[in-house]
């Protein structure tokens, strides 16, 4: 048998091996890399010296062993006997098949052999020794790996940038971040007009916490590439929690060069709608809009940011423009349309709206709106209806419908017909704390204090941080001017858990006024009334006022916040009580 002949029986044994298994993976799926000044094509690499060996019995049998022993799932011994014929032949397609095997199979340390043998057999082959470098880093032995690294970077200077591109995602999975750094910094250095070595440096930089670094690295790869979409947007990501104007300064001074980045642009108008700076992120919008006339997501971002802006006209024009377009989510629309009607007080063209609403999440809120309007053109008993009919797919829906056919109650001001739905609701559903909060607050409503005790301690027991519970039995006491002292300690575990709610802050000023501490008071219902200008705080703050001996201010709190509630019951009692 010739030496030629023998080699070809080799390699036909191992393109059959290979047609039934895959190839090596990530290295050899790897696209070809690009230059830092463009795409660079390279000549098909020339074919691996081949060893001239015999085929001997042995060495059949040995290859034969292999292959029936990685079909019967022998992965150990497939990938020992290939390795050893490797070694034996000096085949860098034996060795690539042993390491192949010894991959697919997870042991790394033969992988790791196979490889550094197959890349000794065949020095030019960068699938080797990109999963050679794999193989080391992600068995966190950098060290190892960095004269490898090296030789891969030496050997295509001009695809370089490409290189580190793939080298930090490798890299970031090591667990030592600051080891990963110093690497990516000390193969970096020798390639300083390399942008994607800057950009390498920055990402591990971030990684390891080296804010400043990450910035300056990430600054530098923009300089060397001015037109660098990502770049730009890590440096963006670096600035915009704690810098975040510089992070838009750093976008539009992007897209005054590059105004066809219909990504950053993307990412611009974003922040600007997260710095809350509606009409220069609809104008972004409305570019990209433009450049993407067909998108209906577009149109319905900029008819969100008119509905933000009040522009309610606009708004409803870019909606039906989004409709139009038909891509987007149509029940979407419609909900948001009969959320603008509501707006502009149409109460007839936002039912229509909501109606239209049949599927999707906004089904659900379409009904609930729906109810909500129909109560409130007098149609309270359809409204209920509405209500019974709406299916509910888990218990927290079945309390909200039941939550909030008693508030279509309480403002017809049915109040004992509201406290019997909820007392209906609390049978099926006892331990419900928003049920048990309710009822109990309209238990008091009714002149049921006693229920209103009973189940606030009962919310208390199941929510011991309910801050609400706390103040609504504490303030019960306090109002009712009995057992004071207990009254105050509820309503003081109350500020404990939620400081700045302006109610507990009221219900502070108020037990201290029944205490007779009338600095403290007002210390607390001047604070709770700048929070929040409720009527009922007002009433608080007036009549302590009045006590106190500042009666013009007391009347000047009161008259001002009549004008904004005249239909206040604790202001007109208060006032009752106190004006002639």
């Amino acid at each position: 048998m010739t030496a030629l002949k023998r080699t070809a029986i080799i390699f036909s044994l191992l393109l059959t091996a290979c047609a039934s298994t895959p190839h090596v993976p990530p290295a050899e799926a790897t696209p070809k890399p690009e230059a830092q000044t463009g795409k660079t094509e390279k000549l098909p690499e020339k074919l691996p010296v081949l060893p001239d060996v015999e085929l001997s019995d042995e060495l059949l049998y040995g290859f034969l062993l292999g292959e029936v022993a990685n079909q019967r799932g022998q992965a150990s011994l497939a990938a020992q006997t290939y390795l050893d014929l490797a070694r034996a032949t000096r085949d860098p397609r034996v060795a690539r098949r042993a390491a192949q095997l010894a991959f697919e199979s997870h042991q790394m340390d033969k992988a790791t052999e196979a490889f550094k043998l197959w890349l000794e057999l065949e020095p030019t082959s960068q699938p080797a020794r990109q999963m050679l470098v794999a193989l080391l880093v992600s068995a966190d032995k950098l060290d190892d790996a960095r004269p490898w690294l090296t030789q891969m970077l030496a050997a295509e200077p001009e695809n370089a940038g490409a290189i580190f591109r793939q080298l930090y995602p490798l890299l970031a999975r090591d667990a030592d971040k600051a080891a990963a750094l110093k690497l990516i910094r000390d193969l970096a250095q020798p390639y300083p007009r390399v942008a994607e070595a800057h950009w390498a440096v920055a990402q591990a930089a971030a990684a390891a916490g080296k804010h400043n670094e990450a910035l300056a690295e990430v600054r530098q790869a923009r300089a060397l590439r001015q037109d660098w979409d990502e770049a730009v947007l890590f440096e963006v990501q670096l600035l915009q929690t704690d810098q975040p104007q510089q992070a838009l300064a750093a976008l539009k001074d992007f897209l005054a060069s590059n105004p066809n980045a219909g990504e950053v642009r993307l990412v611009y108008a974003r922040l600007l709608l997260d710095r809350k700076q509606y009409k220069e992120s609809r104008a972004e919008f409305q570019r990209l809009l433009g450049a993407h006339p067909e998108n209906a997501d577009l149109a319905f971002a900029i008819a969100m940011l008119s509905l933000q802006l009040g522009e309610l006209d606009r708004a409803e024009k870019e909606l039906q423009q989004a409709l139009i377009h038909g891509k987007k989510d149509q029940d979407t629309v419609h909900f948001y349309l009969g959320q603008l009607s509501e707006a502009k007080k149409d109460t007839q063209v936002a039912l229509q709206q909501y109606r239209k609403v049949r599927d999707g999440e906004y089904a659900y809120p379409a009904r609930l709106r729906e109810a909500y309007l129909l109560s409130t053109s007098g149609k309270l008993d359809e409204a209920r209806e509405l209500l019974h009919s709406i299916p509910a797919h888990n218990i927290q829906q079945q309390v909200q419908l039941l939550l909030v056919e008693a508030q279509l109650l309480r403002d017809a001001q049915q109040f004992e017909a509201a406290y019997q739905v909820l007392q209906q609701g609390l049978e099926k559903f006892p331990d419900h704390p928003d049920l048990l909060y309710e009822v109990a607050l309209l238990a008091d409503k009714l002149g049921k204090p006693d229920v209103l005790e009973q189940l606030m301690r009962k919310l208390i027991l199941i929510q011991p941080d309910n801050a609400n519970a706390y103040n609504a039995l504490g303030y019960s006491l306090l109002e009712r001017n009995v057992r004071v002292e207990e009254g105050m300690q509820l309503v003081e575990k109350a500020y404990q858990l939620a400081p700045n709610d302006a109610a507990i802050i009221d219900s502070m000023g108020w037990g201290h006024y029944r205490l007779g501490k009338l600095d403290k008071s007002l210390e607390f219902l001047h604070r709770a009334f700048s929070t929040d200008p409720d009527p009922e705080i007002a009433a608080h703050l007036g009549e302590v006022l009045w006590v106190h001996g500042d009666k013009e201010e007391a009347k000047k709190i009161w008259s001002g916040s009549l004008k904004q509630n005249p239909q206040s019951e604790p202001l007109q009692a208060v006032m009752k009580k106190f004006l002639p």
